[in-house]
């Protein structure tokens, strides 16, 4: 259980980062606060890719996910939906950001382009089950990092990247470790 100090921290983090501040200004620690804005983004993520994906398109077969979900008219796939989430986010606020990076993308634009990303991927992937945390700098601001697990948590994870003409990893299966999750905070001012 959660004490009352806690819920009340997390309060505080929650109105200040509505208001244009970050977690240092909420007196919390950089994991914390990126320990509780992953359960958010992992639940949401799961529960999409489960009730809606998995059923809808694995399960009863009634309309396809596809990538070219428009065109398609098919379901947006849920790191697609992750993808939309975070640019809403980033137009919205600079107190932190997140994004969905993988050592194995189908879109080379998911593959980790800093040095902590790297080591973070590598380390998800080498120790399931545990988080990656480090600092790094960039373009002149500290940022606290952190790369959580993005694991398939339904068929429809693996049937996607394993059957995708693109996929540089074609043997995922359920559980396995398929990416990682990188939040980034600012640690300056």
């Amino acid at each position: 259980m959660t004490s009352y100090g806690t819920k009340i921290k997390a309060a505080a983090l929650c109105a200040a980062m509505a208001f244009g501040g970050t977690a240092a200004k909420a007196e919390m620690e950089y994991q914390d606060v990126s320990d509780l804005l992953h359960l958010v983004m992992s639940s949401d993520r799961t529960v999409y890719t489960r009730m809606i994906v998995n059923r809808l398109a694995v399960k009863e077969g009634v309309i396809k996910a596809s990538e070219h979900f428009e065109d398609d008219k098919a379901l947006v796939l849920p790191a697609q939906m992750f993808r939309f989430g975070a640019e809403m986010v980033a137009e919205e606020t600079d107190a932190f950001s997140y994004s969905l990076l993988s050592l194995w993308p189908i879109n080379k634009q998911n593959a980790p382009t800093t040095d902590i990303e790297k080591e973070g991927l590598e380390y998800i992937a080498e120790n399931p089950g545990e988080n990656f945390y480090g600092e790094e700098e960039l373009g002149g601001v500290n940022y606290f990092t952190a790369v959580y697990p993005d694991v398939a948590v339904a068929e429809a994870c693996t049937k996607c990247h394993n059957e995708h003409k693109d996929s540089p990893k074609t043997d995922f299966e359920g559980g396995d470790v398929m990416g990682g999750v990188v939040i980034r905070i600012p640690m300056d001012g």
